[in-house]
């Protein structure tokens, strides 16, 4: 087979069939037009010779093992939703991408077992599927991502953060299980306890080290409803106190989800991502008392479910009292579990609607330590940004010894990071 390569090259290889998979290759260019970009948008599109649309991982090894094995070797790149930002999911007009996120005939559902509270998950699947699935039984991953519309693998190859990191860590602490196909093509099954060392750096790996087939996910019992609560500050020492407060609370008496965000322009607390306020009853701003032209915002959830409806108001009270926010400034809403989670994507709908979805996102996730977050905040959102944007500014902490350093992600060398 490596002969016909060299002979044939890699595109014809593929259109007579000589790689039996038993998923499908494609090569309709609407196909390879929709795989040519990403989430960023920030690169002109590309299309790649063909894209596969797999059934198992032996499909996806079987590509690999061949442009490992060619003299002529061509590049190959899984994609799960296509929400890289600089077309890290793109191979260019000589590669194949591994189409991971459309289901194909073989390609396994979300197995949930309850009784070892786990979930096993096809690399591509979509955290959005594998809350469903688990939800039917009463349980859910412990770890998430603020959207949802993104592949397990996808997310475990980078870390997977969001308001529940602070406590259970990211999604890359809260895996059992991979099978992960490697650069040679061999599908290997890593854990703790086998082959430890690729399952270490396939998380948080970017991809260096292999394509996530399968991940075993650990679940807890979910639950129903959640108090999802917002206030203001306008000192921002004050604001990261009371972050780093709440963050360091891990017992029954904590809130469940911690972040924050950045308001430089009154126009973003009504902005695309804050669908928690009404629009009939925007926040102003101009009625919550600031020393400067920036507030920030502690966003705080509370998970309870319906049979603790009458005792929940009394304990987000207690875990308020110590917290030193603008005392004006708190909103509060209640919603079901799954609508928070799914928070979202209801903005990206509205988006859609108006064509603002798909454009250009230049956006940026940095890690900054405890120790330098002061003087980010003086010399980016006080100083270079002024009050000229419109995008989300998210910060909020997390401790270090949630993560585990044998991972691939790379964090700031302090107990407390933003």
């Amino acid at each position: 087979i490596c002969t016909l390569i060299i002979a044939v090259g890699p595109s014809e290889l593929l259109r007579i069939g000589a790689i039996d998979v038993d998923g499908h290759f494609t090569f309709k260019p609407s196909d390879l037009a929709s795989v040519s970009s990403d989430f960023g948008m920030l690169k002109s599109p590309e299309e790649p010779l063909a894209v596969l649309h797999p059934s198992s991982a032996e499909d996806v090894a079987r590509l690999i093992r061949t442009a490992y094995g060619s003299a002529t070797a061509f590049p190959v790149s899984a994609r799960g939703h296509g929400h890289s930002i600089n077309g890290q999911a793109s191979t260019g007009r000589n590669g194949v991408v591994v189409e991971m996120s459309h289901r194909n005939i073989g390609t396994p559902e979300p197995l949930v077992e309850p009784e070892e509270m786990y979930v096993d998950v096809w690399g591509g699947e979509l955290w959005v599927d594998v809350l469903k699935k688990t939800l039917e039984h009463g349980l859910a991953p412990k770890s998430w991502t603020d959207y949802l519309y993104l592949s397990v693998g996808g997310t475990l190859s980078n870390a997977g953060i969001s308001g529940q990191a602070f406590h259970h860590g990211p999604q890359i602490s809260n895996v059992l299980e991979l099978d992960v196909v490697t650069g040679r093509g061999e599908v290997m099954r890593c854990s703790e306890e086998e082959n430890t060392r690729l399952f270490h750096g396939v998380l948080g790996g970017l991809g260096q080290f292999g394509i996530i087939t399968r991940a075993r996910i650990s679940l807890e019992p979910a639950p129903q409803r959640v108090r999802w609560i917002r206030v203001l500050y306008s000192s921002f020492e004050v604001f990261t106190e009371d972050q780093e407060y709440l963050i360091s609370m891990h017992g029954q008496s904590k809130f469940d989800y911690v972040e924050g965000f950045v308001i430089v322009d009154e126009g973003l607390v009504n902005n695309w991502r804050s669908s928690f306020f009404s629009p009939r009853n925007p926040v102003k701003i101009s009625s919550v008392s600031s020393n400067g032209s920036v507030l920030y915002c502690l966003e705080i959830t509370k998970n309870y479910h319906e049979s603790e409806s009458d005792t929940v108001d009394q304990e987000v009270e207690i875990l308020m009292k110590k917290l030193n926010f603008i005392p004006t400034s708190v909103f509060t809403t209640d919603l079901q579990y799954v609508d928070f989670l799914d928070r979202v994507h209801k903005a990206e709908l509205k988006l859609r609607s108006k064509n603002l979805w798909e454009v250009p996102h230049p956006w940026l996730n940095l890690f900054v330590p405890k120790s330098r977050i002061s003087d980010f905040d003086k010399g980016v959102f006080k100083g270079i940004l002024g009050n000229k944007t419109s995008g989300p500014i998210l910060i909020y902490p997390m401790n270090k010894d949630k993560w585990d350093e044998r991972s691939s992600a790379v964090t700031p060398d302090e107990e407390v990071f933003y």
